[in-house]
């Protein structure tokens, strides 16, 4: 049943993924020790994670080699090179740009094309204009609403004063 429940509840994969917390590590170590279908099940698991994280591999940008060539070893650059690396795809001949764009950002602070500063700043002026006008119609209102309740009662008090 445990070993059902490695297989089903994808307790595998997190254990390949390093996820499991210590008291689950150690019961998984100890299903793959004493049960060869499990083991086997993880490494067909292992195999088709690698594969699929291989086929969907992104390359650095071109640059970063040589950045962490010199920032690791400064002057001990040749230890480096002397590693044999996989030589990354040759470029089709019409794509001769990089897939990658050079940004360089000298300073924090954010850039507004002034059209859109002059935009943002009509609008705030508006919305000021609009809520003062919109202050002014609530109190009329309200006062319109206040001096005809006044009216409507001193008309009643006055209307009983006239019957015939």
């Amino acid at each position: 049943m445990k070993n059902y429940q490695y297989l089903t509840d994808g307790l595998l994969e997190t254990y390949l993924l390093g996820a499991l917390s210590d008291n689950e590590r150690e019961d998984a170590r100890q299903l793959l020790a004493a049960d060869p279908d499990v083991l086997a099940q993880l490494d067909e698991l292992e195999l088709a994670m690698e594969q699929h994280f291989l086929e969907n591999a992104v390359p650095p940008p071109p640059g970063v080699r040589l950045a962490l060539q010199e920032r690791l070893f400064g002057s001990e650059l040749k230890k480096w090179e002397e590693i044999p690396t996989q030589a990354p795809p040759t470029p089709d001949p019409e794509s001769s740009r990089s897939a990658y764009v050079d940004v360089e950002v000298s300073d924090t602070y954010l850039r507004v094309h002034k059209y859109w500063r002059a935009a943002f700043i009509a609008v705030f002026v508006l919305s000021k204009i609009f809520l003062v006008f919109g202050l002014y119609q609530y109190f009329k209102a309200n006062s319109l609403e206040q001096e005809i309740l006044r009216l409507k009662a001193s008309q009643q008090t006055a209307a009983p004063l006239k019957t015939p």
